[in-house]
């Protein structure tokens, strides 16, 4: 259920219009109806807030609790149950061929205490992935490989998890490279400046 529902989370999350106001670098030139609109410049992006998102599946609301360097820290309630989530776009996005559409694209590190899950990484990719294709995340020198849902990609093991949150706090980058239904290669970079705070602040968060 957590999947599905995280799926209707981060799919809100593009029609908020949620950012960390760091947009791709090589956006398509024709941008989807949910993509959030560009900034004028990429100059200090952590100091932009974010605006309270509208509500979403199970009385959601998520909630900006933070903001450090290129991740938001935020909270919601889905269902009356809480749930603490870090999330950022990617800092550069590359499609082979190039130029190809696609919906916005996010990394998501969520914490939900009431199922005892702590710092899940997902990606939302922003298109549908091709069946049966192997996808991955690249991070500190180590690839995981990641299995896929939709547009969702989630760690193949879980057992190695842990060693890529801790990654992920001491690394300066995460590469994700899919493969869509039409064949298009993806890789989306994301900077993982803030990553760390951001996690600490909803461990914090949602420790209450």
């Amino acid at each position: 259920m957590w999947r599905v529902l995280i799926l209707a989370l981060m799919t809100g999350v593009a029609a908020w219009g949620i950012t960390d106001s760091v947009q791709a670098q090589t956006a398509p030139k024709a941008a989807p109806k949910t993509a959030a609109p560009a900034a004028k410049t990429a100059a200090k992006p952590e100091s932009k807030p974010v605006a309270p998102p509208a509500a979403v599946a199970g009385g959601a609301e998520p909630t900006l609790i933070g903001q450090f360097g290129t991740w938001g820290a935020y909270a919601a309630a889905p269902n009356g149950k809480k749930v603490c989530f870090a999330l950022a776009k990617p800092s550069s996005s590359k499609t082979n061929p190039p130029n190809r559409p696609r919906d916005p694209a996010y990394a998501f590190v969520s914490t939900r205490p009431a199922e005892k899950v702590n710092n899940e990484v997902s990606v939302m990719i922003g298109y549908a992935l091709k069946p049966g294709s192997e996808s991955s995340v690249e991070v500190g020198g180590a690839a995981f490989a990641m299995y896929t849902q939709g547009d969702g990609l989630w760690i193949k093991n879980a057992a190695e998890e842990e060693r890529m949150v801790e990654a992920m706090r001491k690394s300066a980058d995460l590469v994700v490279k899919g493969v869509s239904a039409k064949g298009t290669e993806t890789t989306d970079t994301f900077s993982l400046k803030g990553l760390a705070q951001a996690l600490d602040r909803i461990a914090q968060d949602c420790r209450r």
